[in-house]
């Protein structure tokens, strides 16, 4: 089992940058994929990206259109969402989550969650 935990969020501008970080413990972080969701009230936890076990792999939705890329520092056992040029509509509460099945979108295929850290982008 592992325990995850994010950090990171909080409000900026339209146009501005954040990373977010979500960092494990008390499991092999090595044998999970991690992912970041997204969820804003009354809707579902939406798919931002997922990066691979190793860190050489990542794979986004489209609608971020290059704006957002993840990586991953195997020694602190982290994994960071980096987010440039922020809009108002990615205003929400950002997950990571891990599993060990590979590159899955959707939520439920994970098993292991992050309490979420707001994101909020003022207009």
């Amino acid at each position: 089992q592992v325990l995850l935990v994010e950090s990171g969020g909080r409000l900026v501008q339209t146009g501005d940058s954040l990373r977010l970080s979500c960092t494990a413990s008390g499991g092999t972080f090595s044998k999970y994929f991690i992912g970041w969701f997204r969820q804003t009230p009354g809707n579902e936890r939406e798919f931002v990206g997922v990066i691979s076990r190793s860190g050489e792999m990542t794979r986004y939705a489209d609608f971020l259109a290059g704006r957002f890329r993840m990586y991953r520092d195997k020694r602190k056992k982290t994994v960071y969402l980096q987010m440039n040029s922020l809009k108002f509509e990615d205003t929400a509460v950002y997950y990571c989550a891990a599993t060990e099945q590979p590159w899955k979108e959707d939520s439920e295929q994970y098993n292991y969650w992050g309490q979420g850290t707001q994101v909020t982008v003022s207009s």
